[in-house]
């Protein structure tokens, strides 16, 4: 394990590059960031772990988690930002690539998680082994991603938090024949058992694009998401309790409004 640290007020900031993944043939980096009580304390921390982890200074995530600990707005806990490879391939559905064969290595890839990542950080670092500590959060791929890694290991995680989520991720193109039924992560949780105490933040932007493809007025971010809450409400997911959905009025597909959005998904992840 080689590891280099820094600080930035009262966080502590570490970049580790030591986790080889036989799942991924290659060597992932990440970058974590600490509160201040993690070096003094010997309990264990609820944890984030974050995709896109290369992200970590667009978001500003460090003057992010200063002004929440500092406010005392969230309890404190330990960052894991996972550093993307091939994040076209790399992230997706794990069951299903999508029509252009992207996302053929999201299985590899929650294997590397389940399996690698998970144990290496609770070995290495003071997070906890508890679900209901656990939270996986990530944007547009990155969100797809988080969303199928929670609803799929609630055994590990019982949070995800979605930003601007690619929930557009199909089975067929769209002058194939394409219908809303084709959309992946939409047919998963009708067709699978819906994981027991899991909640969902769930994040768009009236700005994240402009497609329209059934021409309603909404852009297609926003209807896919609402569509899929809409799957999760028949699952029996609560609106307001299991699921959160937040619409930011001019919100873009960018890191600047993910950051800007981040301290309330924190206090909704962590104080709750």
């Amino acid at each position: 394990m080689s590891v280099t640290s820094s600080s930035h007020a009262g966080v502590l900031r570490r970049t580790d590059t030591g986790l080889f993944s036989v799942y991924l043939n290659r060597t992932v980096r990440l970058e974590l960031l600490f509160p201040s009580e993690y070096a003094v304390s010997s309990e264990r921390f609820p944890v984030l772990y974050l995709n896109d982890g290369q992200d970590l200074e667009k978001l500003r995530m460090s003057a992010v988690l200063d002004a929440v600990f500092a406010r005392e707005a969230v309890p404190p806990f330990v960052l894991v930002a996972i550093h993307a490879g091939d994040r076209i391939q790399e992230y997706g559905v794990a069951a299903q690539a999508d029509y252009l064969h992207r996302g053929a290595k999201a299985g590899a890839y929650a294997d590397f998680v389940i399996h690698e990542l998970l144990p290496y950080v609770h070995k290495h670092y003071k997070v906890a082994n508890d679900p209901s500590q656990a939270v996986f959060a990530g944007f547009s791929l990155g969100g797809l991603s988080a969303f199928d890694l929670v609803w799929n290991h609630p055994a590990h995680f019982r949070k995800a938090g979605v930003f601007s989520g690619s929930f557009w991720w199909r089975q067929r193109g769209l002058n194939d024949g394409y219908s809303d039924a084709d959309r992946i992560m939409h047919a998963q949780v009708r067709k699978t058992e819906a994981p027991g105490r899991t909640q969902f933040w769930l994040q768009t932007g009236t700005l994240d694009e402009t497609d329209d493809r059934d021409h309603d007025g909404v852009i297609d971010a926003i209807d896919d998401t609402l569509d899929l809450i809409a799957e999760l409400e028949r699952k029996g997911f609560r609106w307001g309790k299991d699921v959160r959905y937040v619409e930011v009025a001019g919100g873009r597909h960018d890191q600047e409004t993910w950051s800007q959005v981040m301290p309330q998904f924190l206090h909704w992840a962590f104080r709750q």
